[in-house]
């Protein structure tokens, strides 16, 4: 068994046919060249992160300045701000920064209907198109689209597929559109989506949830059709790289999450300094670990982590997902479709044969007879991680895996994770957020919708009335849909670098998309 790390090749730039939509914005600097505010402000942002000048490290990230960099930083360096108030100060009067206002407390008056409050959410939570202030973090999107909430002001990857879940649920096909015109913008100007819309997401992706967001759309012009097949040959190779993929023993190669950078997260720089220091390992090595994590939208999980419990043992990189790799598949699948559909066949044939050979690579490898299950292949120690994860249903999601081992997933399933408020996310608890007691919207509608395709119906009802009724609890009480829930407990989730957030995206779109699946 090797790994395969050799310098990326340049990725084939995907043909554009003339369509109603815009042109692609020409990009000259590669992805990796793009500076953040970490590469921006340097010794300024190291004292800003380090002495948690504002409590949230994504808050300086995303602040504007008011001045040109090198002035900024000229004043930094002559001044004296040892001081943890005159550097705050010196900080606001340079820059714009966000999330400054109070936040208003809940609201205990009467309660909207909850699928009427989720429709007017909708607005709050949508954003025109952007052209980013000089000095902004934040990257230029094409078309309008919805950002999560909270301290999440940008557009997320892989949030915005069960975002758009509810919007479908609400006939806002508008909205669908133009976030898959977007998505598609961002892989023709950076060869792959990045984690969200500010330069430092920019050297690594999420879950390639991008082939199913174009399922919603309904789109049938042949010319936008052609351009959003070869976003997605764009984003395959992206997501195949040398570097992201393994040759197992029989000559299989699956892929594992990556990130391109070996420094701290400028929104997190603080924790993974912190992390890499206690881990007693060469940082730049922690670092790269905590950025595939980051990738893996499980940020973060025991199902990441060598030793299972302790974030500081993080080898992201040592791990074959099965979640990355049923999306793959599924993206395959989609991109030979859809060159079939447009006469060529020989593209066709080619992603029909790669989807065949990952499709049997997952059965081969990923599959535990033992545990009947889905599981994440460890490539130091050749064999599964331990465990059930909700991370075993996406066989089933995406349509890789029917019949008997479908039947013995679901009977894990129910055995072993499902709880009083709907699915926990795996049988730890470490404290980190994407493991028990926490339950996910886009974990519950993964099950749901996998369940449902392979005949499993009392199942993903019982799992969809027990997250439904978890929603409903803490909307009676609180007013707000949160980012995840207590799943055993039945309350708001815990755990993770930062605040439990309201607003939210995929929560909202996952409960308009499961009510209206019970005829709700």
């Amino acid at each position: 068994m090797r790994h395969r790390y050799r310098l990326l090749l340049p990725l084939l730039l995907a043909g554009c046919a003339a369509s109603g939509q815009a042109p692609p914005v020409a990009v000259t600097a590669p992805a990796a060249g793009v500076a953040t505010p970490a590469d921006r402000f340097g010794p300024l942002f190291e004292a800003v992160q380090m002495r948690r000048i504002f409590p949230d490290g994504k808050t300086f990230v995303d602040a504007v300045p008011k001045r040109a960099d090198a002035a900024i930083l000229a004043d930094f360096r002559r001044g004296d701000f040892r001081d943890d108030a005159a550097l705050k100060a010196f900080v606001l009067a340079n820059f714009d920064v966000p999330g400054l206002l109070p936040v208003p407390e809940s609201d205990h008056g009467p309660r909207l209907p909850i699928e009427r409050h989720i429709a007017d959410l909708w607005p709050h939570l949508t954003r025109e198109p952007v052209a980013p202030p000089p000095g902004s973090s934040a990257l230029a999107v094409s078309d309008r689209f919805v950002v999560p909430g909270g301290r999440f002001r940008e557009m997320y990857y892989w949030d915005s597929y069960f975002t758009m879940l509810g919007l479908a649920a609400d006939n806002r096909q508008d909205l669908i559109e133009s976030m898959v015109a977007a998505f598609t913008d961002l892989v023709e100007r950076y060869g792959h989506v990045p984690n969200g819309t500010r330069s430092y997401y920019l050297s690594r992706s999420q879950p390639p949830f991008l082939y199913l967001m174009m399922g919603l759309s309904k789109e049938t012009d042949p010319a936008v059709l052609a351009r959003r097949v070869a976003a997605l040959k764009r984003e395959h190779a992206f997501f195949t790289a040398p570097e992201r993929s393994v040759t197992l023993p029989d000559g299989a190669v699956l892929q594992h999450y990556w990130d391109a950078r070996t420094t701290p997260r400028d929104e997190s720089w603080r924790e993974d300094v912190e992390t890499a220091k206690a881990s007693g390992r060469p940082v730049a090595e922690v670092y790269r670990e905590l950025r595939a994590g980051a990738e893996s939208g499980w940020d973060f999980s025991s199902r990441w982590l060598a030793d299972g419990a302790t974030l500081t043992t993080i080898d992201t990189t040592n791990v074959l997902p099965a979640d990355l790799n049923s999306l793959l598949w599924g993206m395959e699948r989609a991109i030979a479709d859809g060159a079939a559909k447009a006469g060529d066949a020989a593209t066709a044939r080619d992603f029909a044969d790669r989807a065949a050979r990952r499709g049997a690579a997952i059965e081969r490898w990923l599959w535990s007879e033992a545990d009947g299950r889905y599981g994440d292949y460890d490539v130091k120690r050749r064999q599964l991680r331990g465990g059930v994860t909700a991370a075993t249903a996406y066989p089933l999601f995406v349509g890789l895996t029917t019949g008997a081992r479908a039947d013995r997933v679901a009977a894990t399933i129910e055995r072993q994770l499902l709880a009083p408020g709907g699915l926990r996310s795996t049988l730890v608890d470490t404290g980190q957020q994407w493991d028990k007691p926490n339950g996910w919207a886009p974990l519950q509608w993964i099950a749901v919708s996998g369940l449902d395709r392979t005949g499993h119906k009392r199942l993903a009802d019982t799992i969809s009335q027990r997250f439904l009724a978890s929603v409903a609890r803490e909307y009676a009480a609180s007013g707000k849909l949160v980012e995840k829930y207590d799943v055993e407990e039945v309350r708001p989730g815990g755990g993770g670098e930062y605040p439990l957030q309201d607003g939210f995206g995929w929560t909202n779109g996952v409960t308009r998309a499961l009510m209206v699946r019970a005829g709700r």
